[in-house]
């Protein structure tokens, strides 16, 4: 089990590029499956999450290479429609593997799918919505089996905008016979950018980014070559880590407007901050409490960004309200901020917090994936000697974490347990 060993306190100076999406990637990788034409996803991070999916692809019977940066699919020999249960445990977004794999082949096996343990996520909009296309869905034994002769376009009503409901009905029908409307869909960048891969691909997908996406399906889809949009979560990140260690910071590859919410928080607490093209710099201010930070689908306050601001709020002066709205148990990381110092109590889905000066080093753990990474912001601002423990969860969304962090001035290195 890896550890981060950082030494805290110092400011962060310089430039650090942002890779792509990792939750556009992978529903990218889920629709290369729908093609037996060659796929290439250009500018593609291998973390943990990107590799796994990959090998799921390999074991449907896709070929898959990386070329430098970008990842090659080869699809022309797949025939497999069974995901193995121990790839499928590993990440949530095997699940998005359900439509692509169903529309290719008529059929589709996969066990639960797992992820980081952030609270219930029922996937019951998705196997509704496959049913509505038609699929016959049965569960039995930890498994899910999907079968249909032929998808057949339907309006699609999500209870709650699910982001991977929408982007699993999108690719379900995306070649299914006749028009198909998903209602009360999701908003999220990511799924504007699957919209607009699935039409490099030959697809007629119309609407994402609003309440109601429109698929008219086609009978084939072919290869295409597509860079994916900037990571709004590892900038956001970044972002923040320089509101708690100070100094200045230049992101390139980043889209502001994909990150209103936080920019203005960060703006309310004093930071200064300017946006132009694929451009975001950041110099650090007073640091003035955020009042309150509540969660909610796009474009709303992003719940992968919550557990880096709380890490900020606890070195705000005044006091924050942090609400999470969308996972029950997403605040595993507070008892390790109270081992650095931090004044939190947690009560249901809220988290009071009370800012303190600095916190100190200590040894903490990671229990999920943006957890760990605010754990490790936590550490760079702090005073002090601190290890972060067991990072495989932060290597499934971060590529190449700490050598960034380094660049720009932090003191942290990895340490092989």
């Amino acid at each position: 089990m890896d550890k981060f060993v950082i030494e805290g306190g110092r400011p962060l100076y310089g430039e650090i590029e942002v890779q792509s999406a990792k939750n556009a990637v992978l529903p990218l990788l889920a629709a290369a499956v729908l093609t037996e034409e060659r796929v290439a996803i250009h500018k593609c991070p291998r973390i943990t999450d990107v590799l796994n999916m990959a090998q799921i692809l390999c074991e449907l019977g896709c070929k898959t290479k990386f070329e430098g940066d970008t990842l090659v699919i080869d699809g022309a020999q797949a025939a497999n429609h069974e995901i193995p249960a121990a790839l499928a445990k590993e990440l949530r977004s095997s699940v998005f593997m359900l439509g692509s794999v169903v529309a290719r082949f008529g059929k589709a096996r996969i066990a639960y799918p797992g992820g980081c343990d952030i609270g219930l996520r029922p996937i019951d909009l998705h196997l509704n919505g496959l049913r509505r296309l038609g699929v016959s869905v049965t569960e039995d034994g930890g498994y899910i089996d999907c079968t249909c002769e032929e998808i057949e376009g339907a309006e699609v009503v999500l209870d709650c905008p699910s982001v991977g409901a929408t982007e699993n009905i999108m690719l379900a029908s995306v070649t299914a016979r006749g028009t198909t409307v998903i209602r009360n869909a999701a908003k999220e960048p990511e799924i504007v950018d699957l919209q607009n891969f699935l039409n490099c691909m030959g697809g007629k997908v119309a609407g994402a980014g609003t309440s109601t996406v429109i698929i008219e399906g086609v009978k084939k889809l072919h290869g295409a070559e597509y860079t994916p949009i900037p990571d709004r979560i590892e900038a956001g990140t970044f972002l923040i880590a320089s509101a708690m260690c100070g100094g200045e910071l230049t992101l390139h590859n980043a889209d502001a407007d994909n990150l209103a919410s936080l920019l203005h928080k960060l703006r309310e607490i004093s930071c200064k901050i300017t946006a132009k093209d694929d451009k975001i710099y950041i110099k650090s201010g007073m640091r003035f409490s955020p009042k309150i930070i509540e969660t909610s689908p796009y474009p709303g306050f992003p719940t992968d960004l919550q557990a880096p601001m709380c890490a900020l709020a606890c070195i705000c002066e005044g006091s924050t309200v942090v609400v999470e709205n969308l996972f029950e148990t997403r605040f595993k990381h507070v008892p390790e901020l109270i081992r650095m110092g931090a004044d939190v109590t947690v009560r249901g889905r809220s988290a009071f917090i009370r800012g303190v000066k600095a916190l100190h080093g200590a040894d903490v753990f990671a229990s999920d994936l943006r957890g760990g990474a605010a754990l490790t912001l936590a550490a760079i601002s702090a005073e002090g000697l601190s290890a972060v423990s067991d990072l495989s969860y932060i290597d499934r969304g971060y590529s190449d974490f700490e050598y960034k962090l380094r660049s720009v001035g932090a003191r942290i290195r990895r340490v092989r347990v």
